[in-house]
């Protein structure tokens, strides 16, 4: 009999142990903080977040999607987080925050044609501006004024349409836009806009535990100098200078 228990004991033992939570993580195409090269996402979005899960021990996957679809996908499914998102006071209770993965200032930009560009945000109201659909830039050009503001799917056909004056500025961020210019493309600068924080955007029901864990992580990589050496390894400077920047605007 005391046979029999212990084998029905250990029998049941693996369905009585905690399940391993997974999160799904979901971004979209925009270079350099979360892309596909070779096959295999990466980005310094990317970087920071794969090493802040594996450091708490939390399992993962990671998809890349439309940015329209990976913000509603993480804004309904329990355990779904979208990044790189930008946190804004309406979005601040949407979802459980993970911040900051990046901190930066926003810039109008328009195509390097010579062309003096907008110098008042009256003069920008006048032209046609662009940007993908459910980015944060979205609002901000609403913010502005922009009424019909043209939109895309992804960051790469806001460019094309840009070069193309399809339409004539798209707002992003200093980063993005220093990235835009190393690799040659041919824009440049309009205007500064507000400065913003990005971060990793968790669906609400996403258990509260796991969030604190990431965050706790985060803060380490920040702390350490490991996320200023990411920025660095991509080629663009550290995120605390831009940070300092802000804080003295």
């Amino acid at each position: 009999m005391k046979t029999l228990l212990l084998t029905l004991c250990l029998s049941l033992a693996p369905l009585s142990a905690p399940l391993a939570e997974t999160l799904h993580f979901v971004t979209e195409e925009y270079a350099p903080f979360n892309y596909t090269k070779d096959g295999k996402l990466t980005g310094i979005a990317v970087d920071q977040i794969e090493v802040i899960a594996k450091a708490a021990g939390i399992d993962y996957t990671m998809e890349i999607m439309p940015w329209a679809r990976a913000f509603a996908t993480a804004e309904s499914q329990p355990k779904t987080c979208v990044f790189t998102t930008g946190y804004n006071r309406e979005r601040a209770d949407r979802f459980l925050w993970v911040n900051p993965l990046l901190k930066d200032e926003m810039v109008l930009l328009k195509r390097k044609d010579g062309s003096k560009g907008p110098t008042t945000i009256k003069d920008a109201l006048s032209l046609k501006a662009g940007s993908q659909r459910g980015d944060f830039a979205v609002e901000a050009l609403e913010e502005m004024g922009f009424k019909d503001i043209d939109l895309a799917a992804d960051i790469d056909i806001s460019v094309r349409k840009l070069l193309s004056a399809r339409i004539d500025l798209m707002p992003t961020s200093i980063k993005t836009y220093e990235n835009l210019v190393k690799q040659g493309q041919p824009v440049e600068k309009a205007m500064l806009m507000a400065g913003q924080i990005y971060g990793l955007a968790c669906q609400k029901d996403t258990p509260p535990d796991l969030v604190k864990r990431l965050q706790a992580e985060l803060d380490t990589l920040i702390e350490n100098g490991e996320q200023d050496r990411i920025f660095t390894a991509y080629g663009l400077p550290p995120n605390t200078r831009t940070a300092e920047n802000g804080a003295k605007k």
